[in-house]
Formats: C-alpha cells, structure tokens, sequence
C-alpha cells in the first residue's frame, strides 16, 4: 500500500514539473509515420492531355469507271474534314517501381511513359461536303442506298490523314514537357523540394 502511494505521488510530483531533474512520464512527442500521398494522387490522374492539336483535311474523293465516262458512272467528292488529335500521358499504371522518396520526404524522382496519339476526332459541325460529282448510274444508286455519297469513306479517309499528319508534328513533344510541367509543380505543392520527372 506504501509503495502504491510513493508511486502516485511520484507520478503526480512529475505530471506538475516538480522533479525538473527527471523525465516527465507523460510528456508526448509526435512522430509522422504517415505514408506520402504521391502515388494515389497521380494514378488518381489516369491519363494527362499534354497538348492538342487541331487539323483540317481536304479529301478528294474520286471514283473512276475503266471504260465508261464520269457522266454515267463514276463519282467524286470533296469533303472539308476538321478534326482533334490529342497527346496524352498515361499515369494509371504507375506502381512504387515508378517512385523513388528520400527518407527526409524532401526529394523525389519519378519515371513516366512517354505520351501517345489518341485515335483522331472528327468535328462533324466543322466539316461538310464542298463538291460531289455523281454518274447517272452512281445517283440512280444512291436513291437506293442508306447512304448516299459514300460518307463514311470519306470520312475515314480524313480521320487516317489526320492520323498521320499528327504523327509528324510535335504534339509527343509538347505532351511530354507539358506532363512533366505539370508533375513538376504538383509535387512541389505537396512539400517536396527537389522533384525530378524523367519521361522513359
């Protein structure tokens, strides 16, 4: 019972800072074991727009019978074709391999893929048909057809010269330092102080 009450009151003799010699039993420190939240906020991202190119295509269309005049069979259409190719980054499949974090949280480096073409989009409200040109026979044909001028050809068509004008420009370029722009800041917002992106 004696050594209960020496024990209380040695606990509250340093709870009140009257043994300033010996460490306070209840004094707390705080100790940040928290995980950083780079990982979940990029692959929250899925997929990064770098850039945005912006194409205008005219498709001319032309259908040639071998042994008989454009008048009676043949046709030929232009078709005025706009259209979007955009350069992305895709983050989704970054892992912890992607990730390398100091121990002081105050450096890190990432590794990306390099961006990639998406499928081209045609601005159906920009783009129209100029000039078609039909045979006698190819109209008859039309009337009886469920799509008349052949649109659809010309349209893939545009989408696939649109396709290939956007891989010669530098639409990859952009999107690639406009990702790692973008990374750059991102990481120094959430307390790093050297942040290195390299795009592999």
């Amino acid at each position: 019972m004696t050594l209960a009450v020496l024990f209380a009151l040695f606990l509250a003799g340093a709870k009140l800072d009257l043994f300033p010699s010996l460490p306070n039993p209840f004094e707390k420190r705080s100790v940040d074991r928290s995980q950083p939240v780079l990982l979940q906020s990029i692959q929250q991202m899925k997929r990064f727009t770098g850039a945005q190119g912006n194409f205008q295509v005219i498709v001319d269309l032309d259908h040639e019978a071998a042994f008989l005049p454009s008048q009676l069979l043949g046709n030929r259409t232009l078709y005025v074709a706009a259209g979007t190719v955009d350069a992305y980054v895709e983050l989704g499949g970054l892992g912890p391999q992607s990730v390398t974090v100091s121990e002081d949280r105050r450096t890190v480096a990432l590794t990306v893929p390099h961006a990639q073409l998406a499928p081209p989009s045609i601005d159906l409200k920009r783009s129209y048909v100029y000039l078609q040109q039909r045979g006698f026979f190819d109209r008859i044909g039309d009337f009886f057809s469920s799509n008349p001028g052949n649109q659809q050809q010309v349209e893939e068509l545009a989408t696939k010269k649109i396709q290939q004008a956007a891989t010669e420009t530098e639409l990859i370029r952009q999107a690639d330092d406009s990702t790692r722009t973008m990374l750059t800041g991102l990481l120094h917002s959430t307390g790093f102080t050297t942040v290195t992106v390299t795009i592999a």
